[in-house]
């Protein structure tokens, strides 16, 4: 079940879901040669597949849950019929150089408890409870992102910078101007510009644009809001605009995406685009 596409911002979390699978007699997992661009989750209830690394191969097994960060080149293996859990999602940060990939580790009860759940919400390939598929797998993935076993980089940020990005996450929906931006962050509009794309990765305009994107896709997938409704609450003049802004980031128009990834369907009387 997709959820958010790749090249979306993390939200506050630092967690942004692409899509949770299920199957439970998964009897063709070969796929050679993956080059992952996000992070992967597997769980496996029974042996029966293996992920091959340069260094070492290793067999899922219940005991154990894999992580592989993004940007890893392995191998999938295994044609035995077993029930196999998956996630793909980005996170904001970056793990420290110690970590190998993958990373294995053993399930708490708790997380035991919401893999179960999980696979309950599935009745078919791209079936089932939506909403909760999706809450189920964000508390998955938040109580591993915060386990002792996991180390982050302690990235030095800038508070300044990092009082304009608040701003940007709380106020997206109102008319935002550099120069505002800038003022929040005691800066010159260029030492602003240059401090933020250094920290963030992006201009400050195109870090605008993508929480604005981001946050469309959501009531896309959660409200029943027109696409005139959704792109005036998130900060966008008019549909035909944000129309063009989100399918140039999602390769979708808002139309194909709720279509694809909601049961909320488009009000009736409004043109599709």
């Amino acid at each position: 079940m997709e959820f958010f596409p790749p090249g979306l911002l993390p939200d506050q979390t630092g967690i942004l879901l692409h899509e949770t699978g299920y199957l439970k007699h998964n009897d063709w997992w070969n796929f050679p040669n993956t080059l992952s661009p996000f992070w992967r989750f597997y769980y496996n209830f029974r042996p029966g597949h293996k992920v091959v690394f340069p260094e070492a191969e290793h067999e899922l097994r219940p005991e154990f849950f894999m992580l592989i960060p993004d940007r890893q080149l392995f191998h999938s293996a295994g044609r035995n019929p077993v029930p196999h859990l998956w996630m793909t999602f980005q996170v904001a940060h970056r793990l420290d150089a110690r970590h190998t990939a993958p990373i294995l580790l053993s399930p708490s009860p708790l997380e035991l408890d919401l893999i179960r759940q999980l696979t309950v919400h599935f009745t078919g390939v791209g079936e089932g409870n939506r909403d909760s598929i999706l809450h189920l797998s964000l508390a998955l993935l938040h109580l591993i992102m915060i386990r002792q076993e996991l180390h982050w980089q302690m990235e030095k940020t800038s508070p300044a910078i990092n009082r304009a990005a608040r701003q940007v996450e709380s106020e997206y929906a109102n008319p935002l101007l550099i120069q505002d931006l800038a003022r929040c962050a005691g800066l010159s509009v260029r030492r602003f510009s240059e401090a933020f794309k250094n920290q963030q990765g992006l201009t400050p305009g195109q870090f605008i644009t993508m929480v604005r994107v981001r946050e469309s896709a959501r009531m896309l997938t959660h409200t029943e809001d027109s696409i005139e409704q959704i792109a005036e609450k998130n900060g966008f003049p008019n549909r035909h605009y944000f129309s063009r802004v989100f399918k140039r980031l999602t390769r979708d128009s808002p139309a194909h995406f709720r279509q694809k990834h909601s049961s909320q369907p488009e009000p009736l009387n409004q043109p599709q685009v």
